[in-house]
């Protein structure tokens, strides 16, 4: 059986013109970045604004087992189904991490005859936006240590410099270091912290804004600091916002790849759901929409993490409106959630099919299908649904491609139109901040209770006097439980949730409480991914997956 690279590499790619071409978009709209991937222009815009949305579906999965349950490769799959049932169709997915692909999971491109290519590049260093919004956001860290070091005009309290710095590889030891040591000539000594980069507000902003204007606003209200007297330092008052947006005003541009069997693909932002809100660029689904009948993208995790805030924080910021959900699910994943037992790991499904209904969307099934179900499994996993009266359809689109995904595809189809989503969001912004977290926590984990610390009760007061407490929410917490203790499987009803703390994305436009033992620097593995990685002598890489 080959690997996903070796199959990456046997496949023979589209000119990147040919496949703006058939995704409607003008040569003069893109910026070549080689053979076949390539900037689009955000002129585009002016071109298509006054087009027809086609239809956008949301794939998002159950609690998943830590290696993932290919929801990217059901992602991709489904639009090659649906493009070979005769229908345009664009995907728009999320740029890999650096992070995971040298952790635990690998590569982020799909699997088998459903990937997006050229999967090496994709993998990697791609266009280089993930290195523009980390260059931007360390810019940022830099001028506030540095009008620090130059006399300190604003008498910022050192001990409350709240812009981390960032860095797109996983790092534990990064988590809490001190910078300035050495003397005067080296800065002022204070405790600092790395996050991912794909959990960097700059990561959010690029995927929430809707045009330079647009990015240049947000960036100016990013919170780094704060002064003795509890007033807010922002990137406007660091002049920092014109240089931060020259280092992104090509990331801003939605990338433009293809799948292994020629779908156009805008692969475009990163930013994790379990950190961050999950889910790829406004600016790419808006284009997508405007130039296509379909089309399809993912939100990371679970529906009680990326679906729920791209519902809540995505939707609501570009106006958008869901026309259906993909829920994916797979034999191991329910196992795990059943400890061992898929009819008890059922109660995890169920929870997240109810999730879906609180937000008036049309939802089906797709069984991602391994080579070791048994039919036995698929059959219970299929009744199941059969007895909610929820569709189903197994897909083995590793192994077969589009083709695998025809069933899923054409009883997609046909919910879509035998069904009129009724979307609605789940709570109302002008509600307070703990209503609105206790809202997300007992209707999406079930919880029974949200507990606060000092902290975070600190930071909700503050939160109220610099007027943010009107922000939607994007709580930070474990993608593999259902509450925010990853130990705890299936259906987590009445379990307690705790906040920790709240970090404000003033520029993204939303809150952070960060809960249970969700951190925004990940670490590495006892085994990482890294060390399968290889290239040999004639600059073949091994090891991506």
């Amino acid at each position: 059986m080959k690997s996903d690279i070796e199959i990456a590499k046997s496949a023979k790619l589209e000119d990147i013109y040919c496949i703006a071409k058939k995704a409607g978009i003008n040569e003069d709209e893109i910026i070549l970045w080689g053979a076949f991937k390539a900037k689009v222009s955000l002129d585009i815009l002016k071109r298509i604004n006054n087009k027809k949305n086609g239809k956008l579906i949301l794939v998002t999965t159950i609690n998943p087992t830590p290696e993932g349950e290919g929801k990217t490769t059901i992602t991709i799959g489904l639009a090659q189904a649906l493009a070979k049932l005769n229908k345009k169709t664009i995907l728009c997915i999320r740029e890999p991490s650096l992070g995971p692909i040298m952790g635990l999971k690998g590569g982020a491109t799909g699997g088998g005859y459903s990937q997006v290519l050229p999967m090496e590049d994709i993998n990697l260093h791609f266009t280089g936006d993930m290195h523009a919004i980390t260059s931007a956001h360390n810019l940022l860290a830099s001028l506030l240590d540095n009008h620090i070091h130059h006399g300190d005009a604003f008498h910022i309290d050192p001990r409350y410099i709240v812009w981390p710095r960032v860095l797109d590889i996983s790092d534990r030891a990064l988590r809490k270091v001190v910078v300035g040591l050495g003397g005067p000539k080296d800065g002022v000594p204070h405790e600092e912290e790395f996050a991912i980069t794909p959990a960097s507000e700059i990561m959010a902003i690029l995927c929430l804004a809707k045009d330079l204007k647009d990015l240049k606003e947000r960036l100016g209200r990013i919170i780094v600091a704060y002064t003795y007297d509890n007033k807010p330092i922002r990137a406007s008052d660091l002049k920092a916002v014109g240089a931060m947006a020259v280092l992104l005003k090509d990331a801003l541009q939605p990338n433009l790849a293809q799948t292994i069997e020629g779908v156009p693909a805008f692969i475009h932002g990163g930013p994790f759901a379990n950190i961050a809100h999950g889910t790829n660029s406004l600016i790419a689904t808006k284009i997508a929409l405007k130039l296509s009948d379909y089309v399809v993208t993912e939100a990371g995790f679970g529906s009680e993490l990326g679906a729920e805030k791209f519902f809540n924080i995505v939707c609501r910021t570009g106006d958008l409106k869901p026309d259906a959900v993909v829920l994916v699910v797979s034999v191991k994943a329910l196992k795990r959630n059943g400890y061992g037992d898929i009819k008890k790991g059922l109660k995890n499904l169920e929870k997240h099919l109810e999730n879906i209904s609180f937000f008036g969307i049309p939802v089906i099934v797709s069984i991602n299908h391994f080579i070791d179900d048994t039919d036995e499994e698929i059959d219970l996993i299929e009744n199941y649904c059969k007895a909610k009266n929820i569709p189903a359809a197994v897909a083995d689109i590793w192994s077969q491609g589009g083709e695998g995904g025809i069933e899923l595809g054409g009883k997609l189809i046909d919910l879509i139109h035998n069904n009129k989503p009724k979307f609605c969001l789940l709570y109302d912004l002008n509600k307070t901040v703990k209503e609105k977290i206790e809202i997300i926590a007992k209707k999406m984990y079930g919880a029974g209770a949200v507990v606060y610390t000092v902290a975070a009760e600190q930071d909700i007061k503050l939160c109220e006097k610099l007027g943010l407490d009107k922000l939607p929410i994007c709580i930070a917490k474990t993608q593999y439980s259902l509450s925010d203790d990853a130990e705890i499987l299936g259906r987590a009803d009445g379990c307690k949730i705790t906040v920790r703390e709240i970090k404000f994305s003033a520029g993204a436009g939303f809150l952070v409480p960060m809960t249970g033992k969700i951190t925004t620097m990940p670490g590495l593995p006892k085994k990482p991914t890294s060390e399968s990685i290889d290239i040999d002598d004639k600059g073949n890489i091994s090891g991506l997956y």
